[in-house]
């Protein structure tokens, strides 16, 4: 049987409001009584219920972790650290999927079903109006991975991506290759938008340089595969920067299925350093991103918002660098 509040109360020897307080951040309760009815508590067995306490407190505690891409490696680390960071903030993860879902206001709807106290956008791919959508509607929202702006609807934490392909275009460039390919995510997601544009800017300051792009149809390794081996049967450049690691490990499969070798005959660089990227006979080399610290800033201003909801919006961003491992040659000294 499960054991309530009231006998609780008769066991501590306080009210019933008195348990409740106790169990509520921020209430008036002397540490007497706090503690005698920990003790009883304990005694019986007796969890408070959480969803009751909501009614009290007119606090979920539940942050909607909203993601539409579940087809990519990457996000089963992303949704392990952020429910590890929620739950250490004694706030619950509720997992929301947008695969394929082009309408935000039926996110809205199901999130404020669920009361939510607020809400994190974790996507890379899903536009700023998913996000606004969010804050129209009064949720406190951050858009984790989001497109970074000066001037920010909503708040954003993540890298940039702009630079991120200008990066990724030096790292090929001074490693001697002359002919290079951008082979990125879908063309409708900004983040594929913003790292072909660094990309071809970088390349624009080397007129030596010949450079090609193409789009995989989404971030993910069948398409990663399918992508790279259209460009094989069309003569492939010399290396790529296929703008994502689950897009990499595709194009790598391709070449070694065209009897091809990585970096002798074609070169790759990827994005993120996910796990798998340092598997061996992986060994990509890539551009990582600090997905820890972003997670652990997207937390940390969900939960400012929710005593200030109406802090202003800001943008943060967190430098990337390359790792080198085995998918790229060697640094060409001057």
């Amino acid at each position: 049987m499960t054991v309530t509040l009231k006998e609780v109360a008769e066991k501590a020897g306080v009210s019933r409001s008195a348990v409740s307080r106790a169990y509520t951040e921020g209430a008036s309760v002397s540490e007497k009584t706090r503690l005698k009815v920990l003790r009883a508590a304990e005694l019986l067995g007796y969890h408070p219920n959480a969803l009751a306490s909501s009614l009290t407190t007119g606090r979920t505690k539940l942050i909607g972790l909203v993601s539409n891409n579940f087809h990519n490696p990457i996000f089963l680390e992303v949704f392990d650290l952020f429910t590890k960071a929620l739950q250490d903030r004694g706030l619950r993860p509720l997992l929301v999927n947008l695969s394929d879902e082009t309408d935000p206001e039926n996110s809205v709807s199901m999130l404020r079903q669920y009361s939510v106290d607020g809400v994190i956008v974790a996507s890379s791919t899903l536009p700023a109006s998913f996000a606004k959508a969010f804050r129209d509607a009064g949720l406190p929202v951050v858009h984790s991975f989001g497109r970074f702006s000066s001037a920010p609807d909503v708040h954003v934490v993540g890298i940039d991506n702009v630079d991120c392909g200008r990066m990724a275009a030096r790292a090929l460039i001074e490693r001697g290759y002359r002919r290079i390919g951008f082979l990125g995510g879908p063309q409708s997601a900004t983040s594929t938008q913003d790292r072909l544009s660094g990309f071809l800017g970088e390349v624009a300051n080397h007129p030596k340089i010949a450079a090609r792009h193409s789009f995989a149809k989404a971030y993910s390794f069948d398409a990663g595969r399918d992508e790279m081996a259209d460009q094989l049967s069309a003569g492939a450049a010399e290396a790529y920067f296929c703008g994502d690691d689950v897009l990499t490990v595709g194009a790598l499969a391709a070449v070694r299925m065209a009897g091809l070798h990585v970096p002798d005959d074609v070169g790759l660089i990827g994005l993120n350093d996910m796990q798998m990227a340092r598997w061996e006979g992986i060994e990509l080399t890539t551009i990582h991103q600090p997905i820890k610290q972003i997670i652990s800033s997207s937390v940390e201003l969900v939960t400012a918002m929710l005593d200030d909801p109406a802090r202003y919006p800001e943008a943060r961003l967190f430098p990337c660098h390359v790792v080198d491992r085995a998918t790229l040659k060697a640094k060409i000294e001057p």
